[in-house]
């Protein structure tokens, strides 16, 4: 049986948030429907505020009771994970990491880092879920998961940022591709050949698209997917893929692919974030897991892939 360090209106109001209807919330805590929205209503009274919209489709939360699930999912995890370890403690099991990162990451980069911190911890459980980048986050505003490792445009809000470097966008081709004896590419140059470009909900593709309007410029994809560690081994010829230092390194670095930086400031605005939900006290091992991916992401930063037309422009990217 699960144990939770939570007041009763509080469980009660995470249930409903989570699923969204108060009968919903009722069979899974094992209590009646009246239960529950007597226990919303206290909650509510007390701290003077509306949490929800009733609505005849289900609940909805507020502006107000948004706030109040980042702060209470928050805690739920961090008493579930001290509940977990004093467990843990007396029947001498493992601690553990859980990571979430988007498909990018765990092709190689994520993975790396997890084999390097497994030699130095052996002891540690680590747990890795990869998803799309809003789901990356909500894993963490959950409380499933400790870090998150996403590419990211904007505040998330319930979210801190533990790290964060700039991670620009290149334009990654074959090594002799009529490009990749240039220094820097333009927008313009790159839709005048097949592109292989990851899927529309992607920081890298928003950004493309939002150059390309903004120059009233169209293209057609040649290639198009949601799993982006496809595209790589599929260039050939003159063909183009969208993607960060980080996913082409190793295929770069063997001469194989050239990788070119955008001259457009659109494609330079990404950056790259190791997250934690906001108000969570981490475990020793989560922050020496997040000390050895910020290592891991700073070595990549030192790795030179080509210089723009404009050096003095920005500062040194990531990758």
């Amino acid at each position: 049986m699960a144990i939770s360090l939570l007041s009763l209106p509080l469980r009660y109001f995470l249930e409903v948030a989570r699923t969204g209807s108060v009968n919903q919330a009722a069979q899974r805590l094992h209590v009646a429907a009246s239960a529950v929205s007597r226990q919303l209503g206290k909650l509510e009274d007390s701290l003077g505020v509306v949490l929800f919209e009733r609505q005849a489709r289900g609940m909805a939360l507020t502006d107000a009771g948004t706030r109040l699930l980042a702060h209470a999912s928050a805690h739920d995890a961090q008493a579930l994970e001290l509940v977990e370890q004093l467990q843990d403690l007396s029947a001498q099991g493992t601690l553990r990491v859980r990571l979430a990162c988007t498909e990018g990451f765990a092709a190689a980069f994520m993975p790396l880092v997890m084999a390097g911190f497994r030699q130095e911890h052996p002891q540690v459980q680590l747990q890795l879920q990869v998803a799309v980048p809003q789901e990356v986050s909500a894993l963490v505003l959950r409380g499933e998961a400790d870090l998150a490792l996403k590419y990211s445009t904007a505040p998330e809000k319930g979210l801190q940022v533990l790290h964060s470097a700039i991670a620009p966008i290149y334009a990654v081709m074959p090594a002799q591709h009529p490009l990749a004896r240039q220094r820097s590419v333009t927008v313009a140059d790159v839709v005048r050949y097949p592109l292989l470009l990851g899927a529309a909900n992607t920081t890298g593709r928003q950004l493309f698209d939002l150059s390309c309007a903004v120059q009233g410029l169209r293209y057609v994809p040649a290639v198009e997917s949601n799993f982006s560690s496809a595209l790589l081994p599929l260039l050939s010829g003159q063909d183009v893929v969208l993607a960060s230092y980080l996913t082409a390194a190793r295929w770069v670095e063997a001469g194989l692919l050239a990788a070119r930086p955008f001259d457009e400031a659109q494609l330079q605005q990404r950056r790259l974030q190791v997250l934690a939900a906001e108000g969570r006290v981490p475990s020793v091992l989560v922050q020496q897991f997040t000390k050895a991916l910020v290592v891991a992401i700073e070595e990549y930063g030192k790795r030179k892939v080509g210089r723009r037309r404009k050096a003095a422009a920005a500062p040194a990217p990531v990758f």
